[in-house]
């Protein structure tokens, strides 16, 4: 199917988590989320969402043209039935060269299924808006940018990266901010599908969790510019560019 002269896109987001129910009634649902960002950055999309979280995965994996997950409550390394599936089912995409973008949670379990190490920082908590520089400049990116700010919100973070794999971007909270593993495999631990209002909402339902100091430094830098938005153009112009290989 195409839209003008581009090939639509077929994504299929791997929905991890359900947005937190004390916050549901405001922001509705992780879907919801990616429809926003979507609608305002590309529009030769056609998007399936699968809840992985409630056991619901694709079929086949050529169900989709690219898959992409969402972030999650839960950790890499938790022993869960779903989580142990979702990591077979990146290694399959893995070794039959299927375009992959993990997010935040998604982003570890690239590690995690490929050999690497996922732990919890011992910096605590990263919150609010953290900036990355990039390492590694792609023909996808914009040139204009050395570096870029997103929205984070984690605890664990890859520790060791798997073999072959190339750090885009680092942060001063976390090294390996950004990744490229093989041709067709990204990730990135930061969400450019939250807006800051969440962001905020989800620290303070957190807060008997994250710190008062973690969460007012968080607040704080919520004055910095975001770069959603361009950060998600890059994504769909690599995924773009892998389809039309």
């Amino acid at each position: 199917m195409k839209k003008g002269n581009k090939v639509t896109l077929k994504l299929g987001i791997l929905i991890c988590d359900h947005v937190n129910k004390l916050l549901q009634g405001e922001f509705e649902s992780y879907p919801k989320m990616f429809d926003d960002l979507f609608s305002s950055v590309e529009d030769n999309l056609d998007v399936k969402y699968y809840f992985v979280i409630d056991d619901q995965f694709p079929k086949n994996i050529n169900e989709c043209d690219a898959y992409m997950t969402s972030g999650s409550q839960f950790g890499a390394n938790d022993d869960l039935p779903w989580i142990k599936k979702l990591i077979e089912f990146i290694q399959t995409l893995y070794h039959a060269d299927k375009p992959f973008i993990g997010i935040c949670f998604g982003h570890q379990l690239i590690a995690k299924a490929l050999g690497g190490k996922v732990e919890k920082s011992t910096k605590s908590w990263g919150v609010g808006v953290h900036t990355s520089k990039i390492i590694s400049q792609k023909n996808w990116m914009n040139k204009d940018f050395q570096e870029f700010n997103l929205i984070v919100s984690h605890q664990d973070q890859i520790s060791q990266l798997p073999t072959g794999a190339e750090v885009l971007a680092s942060s001063e909270f976390c090294p390996y901010s950004m990744i490229q593993v093989g041709n067709h495999f990204i990730g990135l631990q930061g969400h450019p599908e939250f807006t800051l209002k969440y962001s905020e909402s989800l620290m303070e339902v957190r807060k008997d969790r994250i710190s008062s100091a973690v969460i007012s430094k968080g607040q704080k830098s919520f004055l910095q510019p975001l770069h959603s938005k361009d950060v998600m153009q890059w994504l769909f112009d690599f995924l773009n560019y892998r389809k039309s290989l």
